[in-house]
C-alpha cells in the first residue's frame, strides 16, 4: 500500500547562517517588532516592503526552500480564502472604510465589486501574508533553548519559559507520532486519501487522534516525572546553558529595531488616514 508521507515541519534547522549567530534575544525582538510595524499600518507600499525584506532574510537564513514552499503555499491560500469570506459576508467594506464607491464589475445584489473593495482585500491580505516569513525566520534560525532563555532574560519567570522551550521542542516529536500512527492505520486498511469521501476520512481522522492525544500524554508525564525527580522548581533562578551575552552586532540590530518601531508609532499616530489608498 501506498502511503502518503509529510515532507515538511516547523522546527529549528541549524544552517550557520548570519541570522543563527545573533542572540535569541535579539531575533525575539525582531519578531515582536515586525509584528509591531504590520499592526499598526494598512500602507500597502510599506506592507509590500516588508515581504520582501521577509523573503530576502527567510533566503538568508540558507533553509532550503522545499522545506516552507508547502506552508508558504497554504498560508497564501488560507489568506485568499480568507479575503473570498470577507467579501461575501461585507461586499462593501473597502468603500465603507476609504468612503469612496467605483464599480469595477457589477454583479447580482449587493455583490458588485468596487477598486475600493478590492484595494481593501488585497491589503488586507498582504498585511497578514507579511508577518509569516518572519515567524518562519524566528523558527528556523532559534533553538527552543535559546528561545526560552532569552525569554527569562526579559524577565519572564524561568518556568513558564521553559514550558516555551518544551512545547517547540516536541512539536516535532509530535509530527513524527502522527506520521507513525497514520501509517499504522493505514496498514491495517484505513483509508485516509483523497479516493474515501470526505466524511470517511473524517471519521477515520479520529482513529489517529485517539492515539496521539494518549502518546502525548505519557511523553508529558514522562518530562513531568523526569524534572520533579531532578529538582525542577526548587529555587527562583536558575541557568541557562545555550544564554549568549549580546554582541555588537546583536546590539546594532536591536538599535535599528526600536528605531523603525518608534518611526512606525510615531508615523500611525500623526497620519491623517490610516488606510493608504492611492486614487482617492
Amino acid at each position: 500500500m501506498k502511503t502518503e508521507k509529510m515532507t515538511f515541519g516547523i522546527s529549528y534547522i541549524d544552517t550557520g547562517s548570519a541570522l543563527h549567530a545573533l542572540n535569541g534575544i535579539t531575533k525575539f525582538l525582531l519578531f515582536i517588532g515586525w509584528v509591531t510595524v504590520v499592526l499598526t499600518t494598512f500602507d500597502l507600499r510599506i506592507l509590500v516592503t516588508m515581504i520582501a525584506l521577509g523573503i530576502g532574510l527567510l533566503v538568508s537564513t540558507r533553509v532550503p526552500v522545499k522545506v516552507y514552499r508547502p506552508l508558504l503555499i497554504g498560508t497564501g491560500t488560507v489568506l485568499l480564502l480568507n479575503a473570498l469570506f470577507m467579501y461575501l459576508l461585507s461586499p462593501s467594506l473597502g468603500s465603507d472604510a476609504i468612503g469612496t464607491r467605483h464599480v469595477l464589475l457589477s454583479l447580482p445584489g449587493d455583490y458588485s465589486l468596487t477598486e475600493e473593495t478590492l484595494f481593501y482585500l488585497i491589503t488586507v491580505t498582504i498585511k497578514y501574508f507579511s508577518m509569516f516569513p518572519i515567524a518562519l525566520v524566528f523558527v528556523f534560525t532559534t533553538h527552543p533553548t535559546e528561545f526560552a532563555a532569552s525569554l527569562n532574560r526579559l524577565g519572564l519567570p524561568y518556568k513558564i519559559a521553559y514550558a516555551v522551550s518544551l512545547t517547540l521542542r516536541y512539536l516535532p516529536e509530535v509530527k513524527k507520532d502522527y506520521i507513525n500512527i497514520m501509517h499504522a492505520q493505514q496498514a491495517r486498511g484505513v483509508e485516509l486519501s483523497n479516493k474515501a469521501p470526505l466524511i470517511t476520512r473524517l471519521k477515520n481522522l479520529a482513529k489517529i487522534l485517539g492515539p496521539l492525544i494518549f502518546s502525548s500524554l505519557d511523553r508529558a508525564d514522562d518530562i513531568s516525572n523526569a524534572m520533579t525527580l531532578r529538582g525542577f522548581g526548587r529555587h527562583k533562578t536558575r541557568s541557562w546553558y545555550s544564554l549568549k551575552p549580546l554582541n555588537r552586532q546583536d546590539k546594532l540590530w536591536i538599535g535599528i529595531i526600536v528605531l523603525i518601531v518608534v518611526l512606525a508609532l510615531i508615523k500611525r499616530f500623526t497620519a491623517a488616514e490610516l488606510f493608504w489608498y492611492p486614487l482617492s
